[in-house]
């Protein structure tokens, strides 16, 4: 268990908590939210023992086993497979003394050893460590390459992989999905909800936070405040105590009518494609969910150029890449509207093609046409580098445009969340995500008419990409967005675009089908690179254990089976349920009509709890399918 206590703590002349309480019970997946500086770090630091409550008390269950990220890697040298198993320093221990053991001939203390790793999972270790490091994207044939090898980003992986590998009974992860593209995040989902011990998330990407964590625990006004659900569940319930504010209430029916407006607009354009109607429905769903959102601090849009061309962008029997081709044979004409988002495994070249659409790099062969009035603004995570450390927000932005006038300048700027002093600010002493937020402000500030975004939600909030969300789905340019962000590409594109050896093509299918896809595609390549051994390679141990293991997978293949079987007739009847209720909830009546409101509220709860039962039962389904064709792949005869 663990337990906040009439908890204070002021960092400088900043208090973060003021009676904080907090209760979490063991196996709880809670994610931490809530907006930047607000604290959530620091609550990490006072459970790791690192800092001291001036008042109050933390207490946790003696005996926990806690993992946390390291913030720096020293041992550059080791190999990353090695560095992983580093991470469980009992294990590591128990193997040398191990081999001092056998050095030293004493037999019987070498069985005693045995027996501790067998205890300890020991023989399985290198295999976990390497599955870790496949999961997040790395390949068999770098496992043995050092860290030092490896830029930042990767590190982080590494590191990451290694938290994982720790045995703990409570994991505190910081931010996690930094640095991972969509592929490993999917990856890191799955194996944190299978994870068995209570997990902290500090996380700003609310799909994943859906996925994962059954509480959420919101940093408001200097206390901790616990919501039993997920991060959808968490919205709806702040909505509804916000909405009985009555001196929200005008502020928040405004905010509803302009994201009504958006959505009737919306759909009075768009077509009967299925990624239509899917941004569609993400649209109408971003009106229940705006009132949550109210006192957030920005809010602004990104206006679009005057003047376009059709097309806008040309790419013809294009080859991309460096010294050698990653892309061959690109074939694309970009329009003005079109809303595409990449998708593709990691390394297979959604950047370079991001980078050649910019013109920064230029083509190995082939032929970039630009349009006339072609005006690009393009966000990498390598933008942050460009800015200047010395000079303000406000400055930036009257370099490029010296005769704005200074209040224009502050309330654009206002927007994105630097108000009073902080227009003047240097950037040099900005965080990540204040840089971020003023290199999307100077994107915006230039009128594009072609959005080219690279992770543009790395080191934001919760609460600026929502912004941005609402800002991206109302642009009316045309956008290409590489995001491991789910809710950011479900509300604003409306097309899938797949990057796969070496070619761009259309994708035909949603985020839900690039999943069946990436798996599809991951199991057809474990299945290529599994060895092939023959019964003599193994001791005899070996094979009596292997045969006792086939014999109790044999015993459990039967009940899965009836497992798999009830769950896709449980989401048959809640799939056709939710589709009664989303018709009901059609009706354009219910968002006007004051006198049915509280159907409105009914119903919207029954939605959320309907699609909260359906994320459950296809999780299961999963992985009662995974699960047994794991099974049959171990049964069947080699």
């Amino acid at each position: 268990m663990i337990a906040l206590r009439q908890l204070a703590l002021q960092r400088g002349t900043q208090p973060l908590f003021e009676e904080a309480e907090l209760t979490l019970h063991a196996g709880h997946k809670a994610g931490i939210v809530g907006p930047n500086g607000a604290g959530k770090s620091s609550l990490f630091k006072l459970l790791l023992g690192e800092l001291t409550p001036d008042r109050g008390q933390v207490e946790l269950s003696a005996g926990q086993r806690i993992a946390h990220m390291a913030q720096e890697i020293e041992t550059l040298d080791r190999s990353i497979h090695d560095y992983v198993l580093d991470g469980d320093a009992e294990l590591r221990g128990t193997q040398a003394a191990l081999e001092s053991a056998r050095q030293n001939g004493e037999a019987h203390r070498e069985a005693e050893l045995h027996g501790r790793l067998e205890a300890l999972d020991g023989y399985s270790a290198p295999a976990r460590a390497a599955q870790l490091l496949v999961g997040l994207g790395f390949t068999q044939a770098q496992l043995d390459q050092p860290l030092a090898a490896f830029s930042g980003g990767w590190r982080m992986r590494v590191n990451l992989a290694r938290t994982l590998f720790m045995p703990s009974d409570l994991l505190l992860l910081d931010e996690p999905t930094n640095h991972l593209d969509l592929d490993a995040l999917l990856w890191l989902e799955q194996w944190l909800i299978r994870y068995p011990g209570t997990l902290l998330l500090i996380s700003h990407d609310r799909d994943f936070l859906d996925a994962v964590c059954d509480h959420i625990v919101h940093f408001d006004r200097h206390r901790l405040v616990l919501y039993r659900g997920n991060y959808s569940a968490f919205e709806r319930t702040r909505a509804e105590k916000l909405a009985q504010q009555q001196a929200e209430a005008a502020k928040q029916q405004a905010r509803r009518e302009e994201i009504e407006r958006f959505v009737a607009r919306f759909r009075a354009k768009a077509t009967k494609a299925r990624q239509a109607q899917s941004r569609l429905k993400m649209l109408e769903r971003m009106e229940t969910i705006a009132v949550a959102h109210v006192d957030s601090p920005f809010h602004f849009t990104l206006p679009s150029a005057d003047k376009t061309s059709h097309p806008l962008l040309v790419l013809d029997q294009a080859r991309l890449g460096y010294t050698s081709p990653l892309l061959s044979d690109v074939k694309l004409t970009l329009l003005p509207g079109q809303r595409i988002g990449l998708l593709g495994p990691n390394g297979a070249g959604k950047s370079t093609l991001i980078k050649s659409l910019t013109g920064e790099l230029p083509l190995i062969e082939g032929k970039r046409v630009a349009g006339e009035h072609l005006a690009i603004g393009y966000f990498a995570q390598h933008q942050l580098e460009g800015l200047d450390l010395t000079a303000s927000p406000f400055l930036h932005v009257q370099r490029l445009s010296p005769t704005a006038s200074e209040q224009a300048v502050r309330n654009f700027l206002g927007g994105f969340g630097f108000r009073g002093d902080d227009v003047f600010g240097e950037v040099g002493h900005f965080s990540g995500g204040e840089k971020a937020r003023l290199a999307l402000a100077l994107i915006a500030w230039q009128k594009p008419n072609l959005l080219l975004l690279d992770e543009p939600t790395n080191h934001l909030d919760l609460e600026m990409r929502e912004a941005l969300t609402e800002a991206l789905a109302a642009f009316e340019g045309t956008v290409i967005i590489v995001s491991h962000d789910r809710h950011l590409l479900r509300a604003t594109v409306d097309e899938f675009w797949c990057v796969a050896d070496g070619r761009v093509s259309p994708f035909d299918g949603d985020l839900e089908d690039y999943r069946a896809w990436l798996k599809a595609r991951l199991d057809a390549e474990r299945r290529e690179a599994r060895p092939e051994k023959s019964p003599g390679d193994a001791p005899a141990a070996d094979r009596k254990a292997a045969r006792r293991v086939a014999a109790e997978l044999r015993e459990r293949l039967r009940p899965l089976k009836r497992e798999r079987d009830r769950l896709e007739r449980d989401m048959t009847r809640t799939t056709d349920e939710l589709g009664r209720v989303e018709t009901q909830l059609g009706d354009t009546e219910l968002y006007t009509d004051a006198s049915r409101k509280e159907e409105l509220t009914t119903l919207l709860a029954r939605q959320g709890d309907l699609k909260n039962r359906l994320e459950t039962l296809e999780h299961d389904w999963l992985e009662a399918e995974e699960a047994l064709e794991r099974l049959e792949s171990e049964l069947s005869p080699s």
